[in-house]
């Protein structure tokens, strides 16, 4: 692997360890509310922080099985892993209960950080070819979306943590840089 090759995936591992660390405190942060606040429609996108939590997984899932069907054997992308019903949407409730919800993060969160380190830098530049959500054929390297795949996680936690600080909820410092 050249020196830029390794760059570029060191840069997918600090973004998978940053994504749970995120979590972790996002998560721990939502434990200081009650099942009724986390799950108060707040006329977010998602409607509540239970339904924001939600869609992570739902959209982690759903790109992590794009990926898995690139073609490069990913072991830590299990089926039983990355399992949604099959007529689950973006705003589809996969875990009414919090504790299975966090539970599914945290497994998620595991596999990323397997998948993303034994990673082949070749995957980086390969044509990724799949159909969106409504069908739309898509085309492009795979670190694109790989990108997109974290950026999604990071959009949709600031609106939690939004949701988080309306209850009264400081999750503290969540820069990316402040991840050491």
């Amino acid at each position: 692997m050249d020196a830029s090759a390794d760059a570029f995936l060191a840069n997918y591992r600090y973004l998978a360890e940053y994504n749970r660390w995120f979590n972790e405190r996002l998560y721990d942060a939502c434990e200081r509310v009650g099942d009724a606040e986390r799950r108060h429609d707040h006329g977010a996108f998602f409607g509540s922080i239970h339904g924001t939590l939600n869609h992570i997984v739902w959209a982690d899932r759903l790109w992590l099985k794009r990926f898995a069907t690139q073609g490069f054997g990913f072991p830590a992308l299990t089926e039983d892993l990355l399992r949604v019903p099959e007529d689950a949407v973006h705003a589809t409730v996969l875990y009414e209960n919090w504790n299975e919800l966090r539970a599914a993060r945290v497994a998620l969160d595991a596999a990323i950080e397997v998948w993303v380190r034994d990673m082949p830098p070749a995957f980086l530049l390969a044509p990724m070819r799949y159909a969106n959500t409504k069908g739309v054929k898509r085309d492009h390297p795979a670190w694109k979306g790989l990108t997109h795949f974290f950026n999604h996680q990071t959009h949709h936690r600031g609106q939690a943590t939004t949701l988080l600080s309306q209850a009264g909820i400081d999750v503290g410092m969540t820069d990316l840089i402040s991840l050491a």
